[in-house]
């Protein structure tokens, strides 16, 4: 089993910013190197969106973005210490969602990073509310 951990969200003006970090562990949790890890985020009463991915070190921590926040977020990964981040910059009103870090166990298709679906492991969120 492997537990992820997000930290870091809170309340932020518009324009301001935010590091994100997802802490990763468990008993059956190797390295971080081994998954690819991505960032998806809840509005209330909406779905549960992708917002980044990085891919797995041997295929060159790959990132890529949900074009609403493509030029504001970077996702980065240490896999030393077990985290992503997700830096996000230039705070928008529409930013404001639960954001949720996961973990894919699996290689397939990198394409796949962008659904939810392909994910095997998920954290409990943390809150981000950007006011205007």
């Amino acid at each position: 089993q492997v537990q992820l951990v997000e930290s870091g969200g809170g309340l932020v003006q518009a324009g301001g910013s935010l590091r994100l970090s997802c802490a990763a562990s468990g008993r059956t949790f190797s390295t971080l190197s081994s998954y690819a890890m991505g960032w998806f985020r809840q509005a209330p009463g909406e779905e549960r969106e992708f917002v980044a991915t990085i891919t797995r070190s041997w295929r060159g921590s790959r990132t890529y973005y949900a074009d609403s926040v493509k030029g504001r977020f970077t996702i980065s990964r240490d896999n030393a210490k077990n985290t992503v981040d997700l830096q996000m910059n230039s705070l928008k009103p529409e930013d404001t969602a639960v954001y949720y870090c996961a973990a894919d166990l699996i290689t397939g298709d990198i394409s796949d990073l962008m659904r939810e679906g392909k994910y095997d492991y998920w954290g409990q969120g943390t809150q981000v509310t950007v006011s205007s």
